[in-house]
């Protein structure tokens, strides 16, 4: 059933409710925030609405009828229960905005998130975030599906149907065991040989194996060797580059604690620039608000910080 029409508009019967709390049409009229003519024009509009007398006007000013005050004591039900209902959708607001679901590609995840979680919990304090991890084919579909409302990817391919923009950069590695000839090779390795030869390799849209593909194809314009082996995890990728199996490239980020333990020995490709961007992504044609724009400023701000 619709609402009457003579009570679908509740801002002039809160406004009567003011005039019979304050005492005046002016103190409701600055109450509300409007001026005391305006005030008195919406009264009278709602008496020809009603077609009933709510204020009798004096030179001393105005008060509540008789029937203005029975009005404005049913009107007061009403309202309490608008104000109860906006406050339960506030809420269901308030409950969306504490949960944050991220997804993020398996560099970021699992070597730069968890530095940027620290820093947007501060800033952002009691905010869940829930985080969904996979390559970066992964994260592009559950942004497309809804599933998360931002997402951070290596990859330098996107699917149509999302806005990307860069929060930091990441440089790739090729590594093999320390026994291997590429790591006495003080001069490097050339991109056409590293094109050639078959890599313990990350998996079919994962954003490391697309750039590489990417980087050595534009510099050499020949593919990449098929992959020797491919994995789903850079976990696995160190220990079958550690136990020369074959070399590999992993995200300096990856390596690092590897390199320096000297497990692993880093081999420079001569000429090829293996620097990519690391891209924020959400549906094309939405803005980022709220704790979602919070993460990704605390992302950007530590790629521009001290080491970033």
């Amino acid at each position: 059933m619709p609402l009457p029409s003579r009570v679908a508009d509740l801002g002039p019967f809160d406004l009567l409710l003011s005039v019979a709390r304050l005492g005046s049409v002016g103190a409701a009229a600055r109450h509300h925030g409007i001026s005391q003519p305006s005030a008195s024009a919406r009264v009278r509009h709602l008496e020809r609405r009603l077609g009933l007398p709510l204020l009798t006007r004096t030179p001393r000013g105005s008060r509540l009828t008789e029937q203005g005050a029975l009005v404005a004591d049913w009107a007061r039900t009403a309202l309490e229960a608008a104000g109860a209902l906006e406050a339960g959708i506030a809420s269901l607001h308030h409950t969306a905005e504490r949960r944050l679901a991220v997804a993020a590609s398996l560099t970021v995840a699992e070597y730069l998130l968890p530095h940027w979680l620290v820093r947007f919990h501060e800033r952002v304090p009691g905010t869940t975030v829930a985080l969904t991890t996979g390559n970066s084919d992964d994260v592009a579909a559950a942004v497309l599906g809804d599933r998360v409302g931002v997402g951070f990817v290596e990859g330098p391919t996107l699917p149509r149907g999302l806005s990307a923009s860069a929060v930091g950069r990441d440089e790739l590695t090729v590594i093999v065991h320390p026994g291997h000839p590429w790591a006495r090779r003080r001069s490097g390795i050339t991109p056409a040989e590293l094109a050639a030869t078959p890599l313990v390799s990350r998996e079919h849209g994962s954003g490391t194996r697309q750039f590489l593909e990417q980087a050595l194809r534009a510099h050499t314009g020949t593919p990449l060797a098929p992959p020797l082996l491919e994995l789903s995890s850079t976990t696995a990728i160190r220990t079958a580059v550690a136990e020369a199996v074959a070399p590999g490239v992993l995200s300096s980020l990856a390596v690092s604690s590897e390199l320096r333990a000297g497990t692993l020995a880093a081999v420079r490709v001569t000429g090829l620039d293996l620097t990519r961007t690391l891209r924020v992504v959400h549906r094309a044609g939405t803005q980022l608000v709220g704790a979602a724009a919070d993460l990704v400023a605390v992302a950007r701000a530590a790629a521009h910080g001290p080491g970033g």
